[in-house]
Parts: C-alpha cells; structure tokens; sequence
C-alpha cells in the first residue's frame, strides 16, 4: 500500500491546480498489478476539470484493463482527501464495490482505509438502469 501512496504523492508535481492551489494524485492498481497514476487538471470553465481519479481510471481503461483491486488518493495536505461523489460514480463504473480505496493521511498516519460500497452505497449501475 505505500507504493501505491507514493505514487499518488509523486503525480500531484504534474497537477494543474492554478485555481484551488490543491493537487491531488491518485493511483489505481489494477489486478494484475499494473499502475496507473492521474493528477487533477483544473479549467478556468470548472465543469472541464478532470480529477485526479477520473485521469488514473481513464489512462488504465485506455491500455485495456477492467479489473481493478486497489486505489489510493493523496492531496498535498496529506488531510485524508477522498474520492469526490463523480470519481466515485465513474469507478463504480469499472470496480466492484470491495476496491480498497487508500487515503492518504500523512506521512506520521497510516491511510483511512475504506472500500468503495462504504464510499458510495447503493450505487447507480447498469442493473439499478434497467
């Protein structure tokens, strides 16, 4: 797990926050242990911001993967930051409800750990759709 917090840590350099002054990394592993990293890439228009989660998820379902078995998101506040209601939609889309969601609390803190059903119950699928 504190690859996957390292990883989400290093990404936040590449964010594009010049508006909330707030990167934040994620990593998704996926489960064949393949990662993918994503920071948040802020637009003056804020509905064309990506978030950092939604990039990872993007970037690994690009190269093929569909399965997926842990994530970890990280601010540079190390303040426990945790996937925004959309990112959890999206992996929701792609995750089973038992995807570890890691979040970063600081390097003195273990992460909360959550999963992602806890995060987003009851959740809206192409099941709930039909």
């Amino acid at each position: 797990m504190d690859d996957l917090i390292d990883a989400a840590r290093e990404i936040q350099a590449d964010a594009h926050v010049p508006y909330s002054e707030y990167p934040v990394g994620a990593a998704l592993e996926t489960e064949d242990g393949e990662v993918f990293v994503g920071c948040n890439l802020e637009n003056a228009n804020f509905s064309n911001s990506l978030h950092a989660e939604e990039v990872a998820i993007a970037e690994a379902v690009k190269n093929g993967h569909r399965e997926f078995s842990r994530l970890a998101v990280s601010s540079d506040r190390r303040d426990g930051v945790t996937p925004c209601g959309m990112c959890r939609q999206t992996l929701s889309e792609f995750c089973d409800g038992d995807l570890a969601v890691f979040c970063d609390e600081g390097e003195d803190e273990a992460p909360s750990k959550y999963t992602l059903e806890e995060l987003l119950p009851n959740t809206i699928s192409q099941e709930t759709l039909e």
